[in-house]
């Protein structure tokens, strides 16, 4: 397994994952399978975030493959430039159980440990997904609030648990 900070000769690649990860777990994500569809020119948009200052999303890839992903996103604003953000982390089902998701976090973990600014990372799951939240458990992240009724899927509604973890 390779960790690799995407760059835009990878939008293609992080564009089909995003794409699967929607229609795999609807309920982790705040964009909906439909919706991305809908977008004009996604890989371009891509193209463009995987170059935005302050976005590092990162890639593993297996067999050259793209089975995994995480976005960290540093605060913009002045006075919240000290917090990032995890999200859009996603392993695609058949690279599960081997350390990809781990991976991933540890690079993001390490690259918010290499910005000065950044004093602690925060990010929001499902509060089902205990096999999520036991992850970045390990990873000392800690649940600050619940969210309840934060997603809406159908009918049925998802609660989020907010973490962060402290540098």
């Amino acid at each position: 397994m390779e960790i690799k900070l995407l760059t835009p000769t990878d939008a293609s690649a992080y564009w089909k994952l995003r794409l699967e990860a929607l229609q795999q777990n609807p309920e982790a994500f705040a964009t909906s399978y439909e919706e991305a569809i809908q977008r004009a020119n996604p890989i371009e948009q891509v193209e463009k975030n995987l170059q935005t200052e302050g976005n590092y999303t990162f890639g593993a890839f297996q067999q050259d493959k793209l089975v995994g992903m995480v976005t960290l996103s540093q605060e913009g604003y002045l006075k919240m430039k000290h917090r990032a953000n995890i999200f859009a982390m996603y392993v695609s089902p058949q690279a599960r159980g081997l350390g990809a998701g781990k991976a991933l976090l540890i690079e993001a973990i390490d690259k918010a440990k290499s910005i000065k600014e950044i004093e602690k990372i925060n990010l929001s799951v499902v509060s089902t997904n205990e096999k999520a939240k036991k992850l970045y458990s390990q990873l000392e992240f800690k649940v600050f609030g619940v969210e309840e009724k934060a997603l809406k899927v159908a009918d049925t509604y998802y609660d989020e648990d907010h973490m962060v973890l402290s540098l």
